[in-house]
């Protein structure tokens, strides 16, 4: 009975342990942080017209402050490929003299004693690994945080229903404002410690994952 209790308490804790956690839209990380309102100062010209307000042919769009907006280009794309043989061979050889007596051979039916010992170990394995990713698509993130160097920190998600299930997007990492095009957007390549996660919900997600009987007999916890 003690043994069986054991068993059923770590079977139920890597089925527990093991349960990844459910994303939810609206995440508190992942929301726009919105600047502080400032007061916009007028000055009495007697024109209705106000520089401060103004935007000409030359203003510049590019994300710079913090709560501006950025569109990143996906363009993930990595290749990786290993191939492995290992060979090994070893043989020992050893020959023991004819053990003697008062200066002769010592025999047994006439023949004399020997003794040798030979030993041969090989071992032979290969193994080979090939793995492709490619992600492709936009995601426009909020500026976070603006470093004391002009780097940004920028964060966003975007959720797209699709039939019965969730598709997401988050993107976090630092950017440079030097790298921003024209046209306020930046290669997902140009990201510095990029996070990126597309994952979805719903059934056609849940039927890609491991039930909690099976994700137990595939973790360290089984002996077997």
């Amino acid at each position: 009975m003690r043994s069986l209790l054991i068993s059923l308490t770590a079977l139920v804790l890597a089925g527990c342990v093991q349960t990844p956690h459910k994303p939810m839209p609206d995440d508190p990380y992942y929301a726009p942080v919105l600047p502080e309102e400032r007061a916009q100062p007028v000055v009495p010209t007697g024109s209705l017209f106000q520089d401060a307000y103004a935007d000409n042919l030359y203003s510049d769009i590019k994300a710079r402050r913090l709560g501006d907006i950025i569109t990143v280009t996906l363009r993930e794309q990595t290749t990786a490929s290993k191939t492995a043989t290992t060979e090994t061979s070893k043989e020992s050889t050893a020959e023991l003299a004819a053990p003697t007596a008062f200066g002769r051979n010592i025999t047994v039916g006439g023949n004399p004693l020997s003794a040798g010992i030979n030993g041969t170990r090989e071992f032979s394995g290969d193994g080979s690994s090939d793995q492709s990713n490619q992600l492709n698509g936009e995601i426009t993130v909020t500026v976070i945080k603006v470093l004391p160097n002009g780097n940004l920190i920028v964060r966003g998600e975007k959720w797209m229903r699709i039939n019965t299930g969730d598709e997401y997007i988050r993107l976090t990492g630092m950017i440079r404002p030097q790298d921003i095009t024209a046209a306020n957007q930046i290669p997902s390549t140009r990201v510095a410690n990029a996070r990126i996660e597309y994952s979805g919900t719903g059934s056609l997600a849940q039927v890609q994952e491991q039930g909690w009987l099976t994700r137990f007999f595939n973790s360290p916890i089984w002996p077997f």
